[in-house]
């Protein structure tokens, strides 16, 4: 078995499939644990390839469910809320199905750690390559949709959307963000653990999708889509004339809590509570029950 076999969240773990019954949770943890260290392992090339493709593919989440709630305002707010975790769901599917390397759901790399297939050491390089290149493709697909104009759907509406959703972020108190952070990658990491039961593209579809919808629609804080939400709203900010702002009706200094200051008193506790509801309540919790005795 090569490496190869490890560059998505749903890779083989060489565990023999029980025909066309999903895997028991037992074998789920060996395969957390195996799939952690063999990821830990790629080379700082491949690994940051991949993390920048992760970093994309939630960035494209975060874009397809700003515009699904443009314009969206007299529906209720539940439903609202709803379809936004819906579409954002697209994130995760295409890292898990496509192959690619993301910052929160490798928080289960905990697992391979306590397990000592790993060292601590080896676990925080593969986290620090991964959220880099996490923030250089989520970044870098806020640049492609600046430059496309994108935002200036819907008479700029989509863009008076961007700026309302990072706006609502960068005035979260650290205290808010931080649990609002544990509570997401507790859902990302169970999405994630839940897909490894499964043998097929459609059963680890149907795995991420309601965990996933149910932190969107929550109001819960990830720290990659986090990074696209800043980054193209301070490029809206800051690039746009007089022109957008006086289609949304709404001026720059209506949005001053929106810079790189609000960006990073935000992307931190919220880093910090993903790393804790990924890492301990859910990688450390199945390591306890079904690995710590091994």
């Amino acid at each position: 078995m090569t490496q190869g076999d490890f560059h998505n969240d749903s890779g083989n773990s060489g565990l023999k499939p029980h025909a066309i019954d999903p895997l028991l949770p037992p074998d789920m943890a060996l395969k957390a644990e195996q799939i952690g260290a063999a990821k830990a392992r790629l080379d700082t090339f491949s690994l940051l390839a991949l993390a920048v493709l992760a970093g994309a593919f939630i960035g494209l989440g975060a874009l397809f469910s700003t515009v699904v709630v443009t314009g969206a305002g007299e529906m209720p707010f539940g439903v609202v809320r709803l379809l936004a975790g819906l579409v954002f769901s697209l994130g995760l599917i295409l890292v898990v199905i496509g192959g690619a390397e993301l910052f929160t759901g490798n928080n289960l790399m905990v697992m391979a750690a306590a397990a000592r297939e790993i060292t601590w050491v080896e676990m925080l390089r593969a986290w620090g390559i991964v959220y880099v290149g996490n923030l250089i493709g989520a970044v870098g697909t806020a640049a492609l949709v600046y430059l496309g104009g994108q935002y200036l759907m819907a008479g700029g509406s989509v863009g008076g959307t961007a700026l309302a959703i990072a706006e609502a972020k960068a005035n979260l108190t650290f205290t808010h963000a931080f649990f609002l952070g544990v509570l997401c990658n507790v859902l990302v990491c169970l999405a994630i653990w839940l897909s490894y039961s499964a043998h097929t593209v459609s059963g680890k579809i149907l795995c991420i999708v309601p965990p996933i919808t149910a932190f969107v629609a929550a109001g819960f804080e990830h720290s990659i889509a986090n990074m696209y939400f800043f980054a193209i709203a301070l490029m809206i900010r800051c690039g746009e004339s007089s022109g957008f702002w006086d289609s949304i009706g709404w001026t720059p200094y209506d949005y001053a809590s929106v810079d790189l200051t609000s960006a990073f008193m935000n992307l931190l506790p919220v880093t910090l509570g993903n790393m804790v509801g990924g890492g301990l309540l859910v990688g450390g919790v199945y390591w306890f029950v079904y690995l710590r005795r091994r």
